[in-house]
């Protein structure tokens, strides 16, 4: 079902727990991974009962799929459950209004995802008191007094700050605070906000953990029963569902997910480190370089670094020739996929971040090959 289950995987390899996650019982002459069920209604006799009644509210491809995040996430941790949504935003949004009343007031990141700014003029809307304060340094502490939500995003999309998510789960949860953290960029594979305390751990599955750019897909997790009961609640209110293709795809996906997360982690690493040698990059960030300012704290919660790097080059128009010159990297926005894609993040107006930011995405090309298609693009971008 929805929960994390128990399913026929064993062992407590990230590999071994991706390939068999959520996976129903074996059974004689069935698929491993039974197909999509397309269903807006069930056969429902007599009195309403059972866990199918009606396609808003659940569906068995969605349950497998729930049940291999919740595994993932939240690996031998009971009452933990597990919800699918159409979209990442669809699962933040989920938590954020199911959980806040007028009168209420939420800590945000100001350097999170660029749609977050729209959910805040809708929570102002609704009278909801929205504080904000950036990623790096658990500058959100300081805000942190009489709210009812701390929301977090470590590492922050598209910077790549990293706070103490121990620490500000603590302290809220000290103030009488919920603590829901953004899991996208390092997946959960990279680290487990659950097992660092926090009230739900969120992400968009449009991005590394399905891999391929081919699904928009969201869910939440969260171990507090009367709290996801809410989140259920507005799922099936809005009908922020996922489909069963998309669910089955996403599912299917997830069994190369330790596979594609190892090798771009691996080859971000050396991207990163072939771009600081450059004089033209400034304001490289990337957790896992040793000198990077989120390191120290990264290396303590984070069991992979994510496959995202940024950098700025010196002017908006370095950044588009840079761009144009890539061969094998798409100019292309969204992250996690098996293609690199990069882009000018400045281009769409939400992020606080100079004109020749650039968010590279590394995806599973031999590094080699996509080092040198780098360091090209940087000579050939040169006036």
């Amino acid at each position: 079902m929805s929960d994390s289950g128990t399913g026929p995987s064993t062992g407590s390899g990230d590999g071994t727990r991706a390939v068999r996650a959520g996976l129903p019982e074996p059974a004689k002459n069935q698929p491993h991974l039974p197909g999509p069920a397309f269903a807006a209604h069930y056969h429902l006799p007599g009195d309403v009962d059972g866990p199918y009644t009606y396609g808003r509210d659940q569906n068995p491809t969605w349950s497998l799929l729930e049940r291999a995040i919740g595994e993932l996430e939240a690996p031998g941790q009971e009452g933990v459950e597990t919800l699918t949504f159409a979209s990442g935003m669809a699962a933040i949004s989920s938590v954020v209004f199911s959980q806040l009343r007028a009168g209420d007031t939420v800590v945000l990141p100001s350097d999170g995802y660029q749609v977050l700014p729209m959910v805040r003029e809708q929570l102002e809307a609704y009278g909801i008191e929205v504080r904000t304060a950036p990623t790096g340094g658990d500058a959100q502490l300081d805000v942190l007094d009489g709210a009812k939500l701390l929301w977090i995003e470590s590492p922050s999309n598209p910077g790549l700050d990293v706070c103490d998510i121990r620490r500000l789960v603590e302290a809220a949860h000290a103030r009488g605070a919920l603590v829901a953290v953004d899991n996208t960029l390092a997946t959960p594979l990279g680290q487990r906000p659950l097992e660092l305390g926090a009230d739900f751990a969120v992400a968009s599955g449009t991005k590394q953990l399905t891999g391929h750019g081919d699904v928009l897909l969201g869910y939440v997790v969260g171990r507090d029963a009367e709290a996801m009961a809410a989140v259920r609640r507005w799922r099936k209110i809005v009908g922020a569902i996922p489909g069963p293709m998309e669910a089955w795809l996403a599912h299917r996906s997830i069994a190369t997910l330790q596979l594609r997360v190892d090798r771009q982690c691996a080859t971000a690493l050396t991207v990163a480190e072939a771009l600081r040698k450059r004089p033209e990059v400034t304001g490289l960030r990337y957790p896992g370089l040793p000198d990077d300012p989120s390191h120290k704290i990264a290396s303590q919660q984070m069991r992979r670094y994510g496959c995202v790097v940024s950098f700025t080059l010196p002017t908006r128009a370095r950044a588009d020739r840079f761009l144009d010159a890539l061969r094998l990297v798409d100019d292309a926005t969204s992250f996690g996929g098996v293609r690199s894609t990069a882009e000018r993040r400045g281009r769409w107006g939400g992020d606080a971040v100079p004109e020749g930011f650039i968010r590279f995405s590394v995806g599973a090309e031999d590094p080699e090959d996509l080092v040198a298609d780098v360091l090209r693009a940087l000579d050939a971008s040169a006036e």
